[in-house]
Parts: structure tokens; C-alpha cells; sequence
């Protein structure tokens, strides 16, 4: 039997910024795949936990949605073999039951029970009083005050290792992902709580193997403290997301293909340089806030003028000529078309906001 890591350890690894790995089958669905699956992967040597679902949350009625509560002798045997720690998914208080009985050592909540705080709530009262490390994932709306607000629920009844995992947003009209990522969504996550563990979930993000990759990299990148990848003997034929799950051994290979990055280095010469940049780009952030500035003035000047002759604020015909030649400028000057639309709707909304002002300020 292989030497089992603990919970400690690996919340341990994930506060001192070393990248952990989270994998398994989207869905336990037998015992020997489970066994065989955590055995492969401890194999790769690259793998700290062993994840799987057994309850799951499914769109429609007749969809396979978990083996069950026996699937949690699987795991545990499995954890005494490869001697990989478990995680898995709870949305009930039941849930957290039944797993601290069977000794998964991380649990997390999935973006289908983040969305419902009364759910949250009830596997928060279910954990109180109990020292287990806790992930959120990200509802599945863009709502980062949702998302907030199941890990504070989390940290209102006493835990103290909370982590989030982000997993990408339903986006209507979306194709390039399953989820789209969106993000500005865990990086302002991030921003408001720094000491806060993020987990980037690749599969649900992408839907398919073939950019898992891209998004790993983007990810640790970007400054996560880990990635959650879903893993299948025979992923062709997984009864539960087929197309976005890969072999032990691929991951081993795609593992092998991440740049694994650092925060920061304290080496002078990175450190200078990189000062003298930033500054540079704090310049050209006041100049562009001035320019924004003045842009503005001249905006509330064409309120006036429109004001006093009964003209609309908003002139559609100028508006797509503005954005057109603007898309051309910027896609000549390296930025991208969707960049640019963001920035531009961004401006042009204060315009009119501004103008509205200046229409109206004479109106009790």
C-alpha cells in the first residue's frame, strides 16, 4: 500500500503556492474502473488527489446521476491502494455525511448547488463544528457576489480552509467552450481575496480534450494554485462526459507540457526590469485617464447641443461608423475585435450617461 498523503498536506502545498492536481473519473461508475483509475494515476507520479463523482447533479430526468453512496467503498479503497487523498462533490447535508463516514478528505461544492444558497447553507450547517477543507466552484451565472457568497456561508460556520474552483459560466450563444471562462470573473475573485486557493477546472471549461492544454497553461499563467482535470480508462465510453475526459496516461503527457510558473523571483536584474515596465505603463495609464477625461468634456458639450435643439442622445448611424473604423484601427494596432467592442461600449455608455446628465440636470 502506497503511503497516503493527508488533507493537511495538500492545503498545505496549495497555501505555500506549489500547483496541486486534482483528477478521476467525471463519474465512479464501477469498482474496478475506479481502482484502475487511481492506480494509473498514481503511476504518473503527478497527481496529489483522486477525484470522482458520486452524486450527479444532471440537466434532464434518465441521465445517469451517480452510482450512489457505494461508490464511496470504491474511493476509500481506492485512496488505501494509490494512496491519493479524495475529493469529491456534496450538495446535501446527507452528502457531507456520508462522506466524512467513508474518509474523503476535501470536499467541494458544484456550480449547480453554488447557485442556490439555501443548498449552500445546508452543507455549510452540515459541516459546522467539522475541520475539512471546503472548494466552492462558481455558480453556474456570472455572478461573482454568488460565488462570494457561498464561500462566506463556508466561512460563517467556522471552516477555515476554504479554496475556490473555477469552472467556466453558461453563456448563451457561446461555442468556442462548454463553459465559457470569463476571466475577469476569478481574477476579480482573486483581487478581493488574495489568500483565497484558486483551482481552475479545464474540463467543464472546454467540453472536449483537444484545447485542455491551452486552458491548463492559461490557468497557471494566470497564478492558479491548481487544476482539476477528469480522467477515464476507457474516456470514449465514460458514462458521464465522454468527450472532455483523457487517459491517466495523457494527462501525464499533458502535465509534462504545462509551463509551471512562479509568482514572483526576488533576482535583481527581473526585478528591475520589470519595475522600469511598470512604470512605463503607469505613465500611459494617467495619459489614456486624462485623454477619457477630456473625451468626456466634449460629450457633455454635445448634450448641451443636443439638448437645446430636441436632438437624441443616441445616434445609431455614428455609433457603427465609430465602431467600425475603431475595430480596423485596433486590429492594425495588435487588439483584438472583442477588446476593442468591450472598450468601446464601456466609453460609450459614460457618454451617453454623461450627456443624460447634462439633458436632463434642470429637471427637478
Amino acid at each position: 500500500m502506497e503511503q497516503v498523503a493527508t488533507a493537511q498536506s495538500i492545503w498545505q502545498k496549495l497555501k505555500n503556492k506549489q500547483p496541486v492536481v486534482i483528477s478521476g473519473p467525471c463519474s465512479a461508475e464501477t469498482e474496478l474502473q475506479v481502482l484502475e483509475t487511481a492506480i494509473r494515476l498514481a503511476k504518473t507520479g503527478k497527481v496529489d488527489m483522486l477525484r470522482a463523482g458520486i452524486w450527479k447533479p444532471r440537466t434532464k430526468p434518465g441521465m445517469f446521476e451517480g452510482i450512489g453512496t457505494e461508490g464511496l467503498a470504491w474511493l476509500k479503497k481506492a485512496k488505501e491502494i494509490s494512496g491519493l487523498p479524495l475529493t469529491v462533490e456534496v450538495a446535501t447535508a446527507k452528502h457531507v455525511e456520508d462522506s466524512l463516514k467513508y474518509g474523503v478528505d476535501i470536499l467541494w461544492i458544484g456550480a449547480r448547488t453554488t447557485v442556490n444558497p439555501f443548498s449552500v447553507q445546508e452543507v455549510a450547517d452540515a459541516l459546522r463544528g467539522v475541520d475539512i477543507p471546503i472548494l466552492v466552484k462558481n455558480p453556474i451565472n456570472p455572478d461573482i457576489e454568488l460565488w462570494l457568497g457561498g464561500i462566506e456561508r463556508m466561512a460563517k460556520v467556522g471552516l477555515k480552509q476554504i479554496g475556490a474552483i473555477h469552472r467556466g459560466f453558461s453563456n448563451y450563444g457561446n461555442t468556442e467552450f462548454r463553459n465559457a471562462p470569463m476571466w475577469h470573473l476569478p481574477i476579480e475573485l482573486k483581487r478581493r481575496m488574495p489568500e483565497l486557493p484558486l483551482i481552475c477546472d479545464p474540463s467543464h471549461i472546454s467540453g472536449r480534450r483537444d484545447n485542455l492544454l491551452e486552458i491548463a497553461q492559461k490557468a497557471i499563467d494566470l497564478d492558479y494554485d491548481g487544476i482539476m482535470l477528469e480522467t477515464h480508462i476507457d474516456p470514449d465510453n465514460a458514462w458521464s462526459d465522454a468527450k472532455q475526459q483523457i487517459t491517466p496516461e495523457a494527462l501525464g503527457q499533458l502535465l509534462d507540457a504545462i509551463v509551471w510558473r512562479q509568482e514572483t523571483t526576488e533576482r535583481e536584474e527581473f526585478v528591475s526590469a520589470l519595475e522600469k515596465f511598470r512604470e512605463q505603463i503607469n505613465h500611459i495609464d494617467d495619459e489614456l485617464l486624462t485623454l477619457l477625461g477630456n473625451r468626456m468634456k466634449i460629450s457633455a458639450q454635445i448634450g448641451l447641443y443636443k439638448r437645446d435643439n430636441n436632438i437624441t442622445i443616441l445616434q445609431t448611424n455614428r455609433w457603427n461608423d465609430i465602431l467600425e473604423k475603431s475595430i480596423k484601427k485596433g486590429e492594425k494596432l495588435g487588439l483584438t475585435k472583442d477588446f476593442i467592442l468591450k472598450y468601446m461600449d464601456a466609453v460609450h455608455l459614460e457618454s451617453i450617461n454623461r450627456q443624460n446628465r447634462v439633458m436632463n440636470e434642470d429637471r427637478g
